[in-house]
């Protein structure tokens, strides 16, 4: 299925979840925030959270300076 992953599309498994698209895209597993459909995931549900067709995913990450 199609989503999104901070506006590029990106073919990934049905029944996927956030957790599991994280890893397949080696993003870091600290220091950033995942929303979907601009609702923010918390981090405890994200290997719970599955994604739809068409999901768009924001992954942003923390970065320290001034």
């Amino acid at each position: 299925m199609t989503i999104y992953i901070n506006k590029t599309e990106t073919e990934v498994s049905d029944g996927i979840t956030v957790g599991e698209v994280l890893r397949q895209m080696q993003f870091p597993e600290s220091d950033i925030a995942v929303a979907v459909d601009n609702k923010v995931v918390p981090r405890a549900l994200w290997d719970s959270t599955q994604l739809q067709t068409d999901a768009r995913l924001t992954v942003i990450r923390a970065v320290c300076g001034g």
